[in-house]
């Protein structure tokens, strides 16, 4: 009976170490740089990119609703000789699938990231954020703070209502007189209008470019992929009052050590100096407005290696 009971043992011991080299092995062929599709616990399949080598770095990215690839190919890619870059889009964005059950909340997106996290087997990781996805990093971190090992938010916008308020103060400054819209009507009107007559006015890329020529390379890039953009029309049809808040008082509670890319002449984020109430923050003023990877190239990798490297391991 011992004997039979130690052979159990030893055939149980090898059944459990097996499972765990699989589990392994599965997550190191997930880690293997190249395209895969992670399918979230509530089935909706997200595009995700690997690329690069070293500390391993999930790319959150704004819009909402832009997808990674921009960034990809003309931000991340000059980080990914020192960093093993994580580009996922999130779902009803870019090239993921769509929630069938409109599901776009803020908890929702921060479980799809986690269980990103999960599938790849990662311990922690760098979590960085442009614009927009700068809300979702924040509150990623809020909920998992054991899982960053660091944060860097790029042009990050933490209060949305306040950054449709700078963007709609500031477009408006670059129209003429005759074509500004009635103070008086209802804010999302009036950004509507804006949007719309500096569109005509040829006049939109000065909201977040400092040159054309930068804003025609970002559109080329955006426009290289499909793009899903259930999740804007979610956002602006103002059915997700997640979105709506202020995420900046969350930052007081952030303790993990944190980058903070600023554009000098940022009009978009509609963030102050009290925005940012991050215990370990080290920020980084360029020349530029809302897209510094890609209006100061090589000060923007300088930053983020210098700051990545230095952190403990």
């Amino acid at each position: 009976m011992n004997g039979f009971s130690a052979a159990c043992r030893c055939c149980f011991l090898g059944f459990g170490l097996l499972l765990l080299l699989t589990t392994a092995v599965q997550a190191q062929r997930l880690l293997t740089n190249g395209s895969t599709t992670l399918l979230t616990s509530d089935s909706v399949r997200l595009y995700v990119q690997v690329a690069g080598q070293g500390v391993s770095c999930v790319y959150v990215h704004g819009g909402p609703g832009a997808g990674s690839y921009s960034f990809e190919k003309l931000g991340g890619n000059r980080l990914e000789d020192q960093l093993r870059m994580v580009y996922y889009d999130q779902r009803g964005s870019g090239r993921s699938g769509s929630s069938p059950r409109k599901n776009y909340s803020m908890a929702r997106m921060v479980q799809d990231l986690e269980e990103l996290r999960q599938q790849l087997g990662l311990e922690k990781w760098v979590v960085l954020a442009h614009s927009f996805g700068g809300t979702i990093a924040t509150a990623y971190a809020t909920t998992y703070p054991q899982r960053v090992q660091a944060l860097v938010l790029t042009n990050a916008v933490l209060n949305p209502p306040a950054s449709l308020e700078s963007m709609l103060h500031y477009g408006t400054s670059l129209l003429p007189a005759a074509a500004q819209p009635n103070p008086s009507l209802p804010l999302p009107q009036r950004f509507g209008m804006v949007m719309g007559a500096l569109q005509q006015q040829k006049l939109a890329w000065q909201l977040q470019f400092s040159a054309d020529s930068l804003a025609s390379r970002a559109s080329r890039a955006a426009r290289a992929v499909p793009s899903n953009s259930d999740f804007s029309q979610q956002v602006f049809s103002g059915q997700l009052p997640d979105y709506g808040q202020d995420f900046g008082p969350a930052t007081a509670r952030l303790t993990m050590p944190v980058l903070n890319i600023v554009g000098q002449d940022d009009r978009t984020t509609g963030a102050t100096p009290s925005t940012f109430r991050l215990p370990r923050q080290q920020t980084v003023t360029l020349p530029g407005k809302h897209n510094s990877f890609l209006e100061q190239p090589v000060a923007f990798r300088q930053a983020v290696v210098s700051f990545v490297q230095k952190l403990p391991r």
